[in-house]
């Protein structure tokens, strides 16, 4: 798994055999130098903070990568809707 040095909290899963072979240059270029956070050995029962583990298998499988984006923040309520 690598980390984005250009977007917080976005996260790239690669298969360690394949590395990022398979993940496209526009890609690559919007995450920038990838730097890499962990390695894991990725199950379906395995639990994961954002993201859940069969989809992200079943997309590197297929596509050769997952991309966890940073989560959505919401603003916090100014009161006004209710008027």
């Amino acid at each position: 798994m690598y980390k984005s040095v250009k977007v917080a909290d976005m996260y790239l899963f690669v298969d360690q055999r394949e590395d990022l072979e398979r993940v496209p240059p526009s890609l690559l270029a919007r995450f920038g130098r990838p730097v890499e956070a962990m390695r894991l050995e990725l199950t379906p029962e395995l639990r994961l903070a954002r993201s859940e583990a069969p989809t992200v298998l079943e997309a590197i499988s297929t596509r050769g990568f997952y991309l966890q984006m940073p989560p959505v923040i919401e603003p916090p309520a100014t009161g006004k809707e209710r008027e």
